[in-house]
């Protein structure tokens, strides 16, 4: 298999590249604003997914949502492409499945309400701290009965 290509310096012309039997299935990438985790994340995601690995990606704020859709291309991505030697570079759109909580816009995620739990359930049920709480005690109440 191909080595996914993270990255590649302008000045020094090192490739940063992952070995995909190096792959895990857990992985952390840690860093400060605007330092490029984001961009890693999906990198990573289209490398694995054009080998045929499935990649599962909770996007909560919706930063990567746009691996559905082929980029525009443009002049200076095409540059950046050449500098640092990408070869046949071409935007392209990688198979993504939304999953929705409601099934309304996207896969339905089908579960049980115990497999939520209080803090999920509050969340999808928009509740203020209090109801929050006696939702907690709830379960826990429930939990501790064995019910």
């Amino acid at each position: 298999m191909d080595p996914i290509l993270l990255g590649k310096g302008v000045t020094d012309d090192i490739a940063v590249t992952l070995l995909p039997r190096f792959g895990n299935r857990h992985g952390l990438v840690a860093g400060a604003t605007g330092t490029g985790k984001t961009v890693t994340l999906m990198t990573l995601a289209e490398g694995f997914s054009r080998l045929g690995v499935p990649v599962f990606l909770a996007d909560v704020k919706g930063d990567v949502a746009g691996l559905a859709v082929a980029g525009d291309g443009g002049e200076k991505l095409a540059q950046r492409a050449a500098e640092i030697g990408v070869d046949g570079y071409a935007p392209a759109a990688s198979p993504v499945v939304f999953w929705d909580l409601y099934g309304k816009l996207g896969h339905p995620v089908r579960t049980t309400v115990s497999e939520m739990g209080p803090t999920l359930l509050s969340r999808i049920l928009e509740l203020n701290d209090t109801q929050a709480g006696v939702l907690d005690i709830v379960f826990k109440l429930a939990d501790d009965r064995g019910l």
